[in-house]
């Protein structure tokens, strides 16, 4: 019984989160990209179960069907990739390279500052995936030594401020190409951010896929050597 309270709450407070931000669209206009459903729902979820007293281990029990669902649910961005493979395909050599380079700069710029504070390494290899959906992000982390809910907490974080400021920042820079914005948002702030892209428009939420899908493969090769270089000095 508990577990279908949880699920059904979870899911009632991202609808009424849609809801609200679709109000305020109405009377406020672009501002209203600041009320990210996700953040909305996250925030509202965090105080629910703070005035129930409710731990994370029961809620995360509750609501194993939905997690179960995010591994999945990756699988739906093949669509807007297939839609837009010729075009993806003629640029695949600049995309490697751009990725390439997003992904180690998502990692180095994770755990340096830890790494620098002395945190442990647990801390440490729990931060590096953060720029990579939930599972592959959370399996990165079993498998180095990290803690998964830990990760799983800075990956959403990472992907609600990604979603949030990402197309603000961008727009900042001048006008980018919809291939260019959809490549940093999917690399920088994972499925949160791609979702984001794909209401943008459906070339941005197809590079952001492709940018997404390759960075989860590099950073799940990146981390694990990084993680043996770092076992090697340390020991």
């Amino acid at each position: 019984m508990d577990n279908l309270l949880f699920l059904t709450s979870t899911i009632f407070m991202y609808v009424l989160a849609q809801t609200f931000q679709s109000l305020l669209m109405k009377k406020l206009g672009k501002v209203a990209f600041l009320f990210h459903p996700v953040l909305v729902s996250v925030i509202g979820l965090i105080l629910v179960l703070v005035f129930t007293h409710t731990s994370y281990e029961v809620y995360a029990e509750g609501t194993e069907g939905l997690t179960f669902l995010l591994a999945p649910s990756v699988v739906a961005l093949g669509v807007p990739l297939y839609k837009e493979w010729k075009k993806l395909a003629a640029k695949i050599g600049k995309i490697l390279i751009t990725v390439s380079f997003g992904s180690l700069v998502g990692i180095l710029s994770s755990i340096l500052p830890p790494l620098l504070w002395g945190c442990p390494p647990e801390v440490i290899f729990s931060l590096a995936p953060r720029s990579v959906t939930t599972p592959i992000a959370m399996n990165i982390a079993q498998g180095t030594g990290g803690v998964p809910s830990l990760t799983a907490a800075v990956v959403v974080a990472t992907g609600i401020f990604g979603a949030v400021m990402g197309p603000l920042v961008l727009s900042l820079l001048g006008r980018i190409e919809s291939s260019v914005l959809g490549i940093a948002i999917g690399v920088a702030s994972h499925g949160i951010g791609t979702a984001r892209a794909l209401e943008l428009g459906e070339r941005e939420g197809a590079y952001s896929a492709l940018g997404l899908c390759l960075n989860g493969v590099l950073t799940s090769i990146l981390v694990p050597i990084l993680y043996t270089g770092a076992n090697f000095h340390w020991n």
